[in-house]
């Protein structure tokens, strides 16, 4: 069978015997019912664990909407509009709303692209400004010794209301709800403390019980709570395809649990031979996009096993600190040292690669030098097909194979999970 992968604008194609494939990840076939601002008016008409927004919010407090920056693929322009609709309704002056673009530990925004997230209408509206890690406000430390600083245009808000997609998230289980706050509006030192714990084995996709870094975000929400929460779903387009609303956590956990119908795939068996891609441009511009659909793949793939790693990656690494993290390292293994002892954003993703290698070998299918690609601990392939026909001799004849052609999306269940 021919199984073809996104790569920049174009192709890979594998052809796999099928007597060795054991299973193509796509998401589950679901129909959904309402997409775009029609699920988000419907979520907002159907909260989940709270009253309505409109019956929630007084005129005369200080509004803050949370909502996620440019690295994010939330369209705030087909969510937020509802919102508004939603206060002005409850008699909410224009004046007392500000939205606040999260922007963890990133770059301040472009007025243009303030303007491009949310919408000409919302921009034209209310007060749209970013997150400011210079202007916090301490609130209290969690039980775990995260200090939990809150930027100043939340922390002094009289209702706040948090806004980000749910997908499955490599060490918070998922995104979406209280992590509007934390990282979403925090300092860089509380972002460093929270993430400290991705090195945890519970610190992991798909799992909020027992997972301490998402509990530890959660608690950081008791310090400053969300109010009011509104977390789309989005397709493997990027299109909103279902929405909740409502508690911070009631509402969060309704929005995991369909996730999980669209895109948890349980397995029978993990494979000797994970082929996976990001799904081509522009998902797979740069090895730091294209390390999501890597850590996904490492749910399906056996110890000693090879994940050959489909990403044109044009653009190269795509983040300055992930780039010295990886070039500077004297072996794979010092990356996880470095990230136990000094957490920096950027250099976690190169630590995330290097716990993948710690099982499995990684081939890597780019536009990327070979020598480069080699001094990042990385063995590279001229193509997928040529990786997976290495990869039969090495295993053998009866070797099994999954294919992952969104792999950032889909999220493998081995049996012992």
């Amino acid at each position: 069978m021919i199984v073809e992968f996104g790569f920049g604008n174009g192709t890979q194609k594998v052809d796999i015997p099928d007597s060795n494939l054991q299973e193509i990840l796509m998401s589950n076939p679901i129909e959904h019912e309402r997409h775009g601002a029609a699920a988000v008016d419907y979520a907002l008409d159907n909260p989940v664990g709270s009253a309505k927004l409109e019956e929630l919010a007084k005129p005369g407090r200080k509004i803050a909407i949370i909502t996620s920056d440019i690295s994010r693929p939330l369209p705030s322009f087909d969510v937020i509009p509802s919102i508004l609709d939603r206060l002005y309704a409850a008699g909410c002056s224009k004046s007392d709303i500000k939205v606040v673009f999260a922007l963890g530990s990133h770059r301040h925004h472009t007025d243009e692209e303030k303007r491009k997230l949310v919408g000409d209408r919302v921009y034209s509206e209310v007060s749209c400004v970013d997150s400011e890690p210079d202007d916090c406000i301490h609130m209290g430390d969690t039980s775990r010794g995260t200090p939990v600083d809150i930027t100043r245009s939340v922390a002094e808000a009289d209702f706040r209301i948090g806004v980000g997609n749910i997908e499955f998230h490599y060490f918070a289980g998922y995104s979406g709800g209280a992590k509007a706050l934390m990282p979403g509006v925090s300092t860089p030192r509380a972002i460093q403390a929270n993430h400290t714990m991705m090195v945890d084995e519970n610190a992991c996709a798909g799992k909020l019980d027992g997972n301490p870094l998402r509990a530890d975000i959660e608690e950081s929400e008791t310090f400053c709570h969300l109010d009011f929460i509104v977390n789309p779903i989005l397709d493997e387009h990027k299109h909103i395809v279902f929405c909740v609303a409502g508690d911070v956590t009631k509402a969060h956990r309704a929005g995991c649990r369909y996730l999980d119908k669209m895109y948890r795939k349980p397995l029978k068996s993990r494979a000797d031979i994970v082929i996976v891609a990001q799904g081509g441009a522009p998902k797979d511009a740069n090895l730091y996009q294209t390390q999501k659909a890597l850590d996904n793949s490492k749910y399906a793939v056996k110890d000693g096993g090879t994940i050959i790693l489909i990403g044109a990656c044009n653009e190269g690494l795509g983040s300055k600190i992930f780039e010295e993290w990886l070039t500077q390292a004297p072996t794979a293994e010092s990356l996880i040292t470095r990230v136990k002892e000094n957490f920096q954003l950027g250099g976690h993703k190169a630590a995330a690669i290097a716990m993948v290698l710690q099982h499995a070998r990684i081939r890597l299918v780019s536009e990327m030098d070979d020598d480069f690609v080699r001094s990042i601990f990385l063995d590279p392939a001229p193509s997928a097909q040529e990786a997976f026909d290495e990869a039969m001799e090495r295993y053998g004849k009866d070797a099994t194979v999954i294919c992952m052609p969104f792999g950032g999306a889909t999220l493998p269940m081995p049996p012992e999970a």
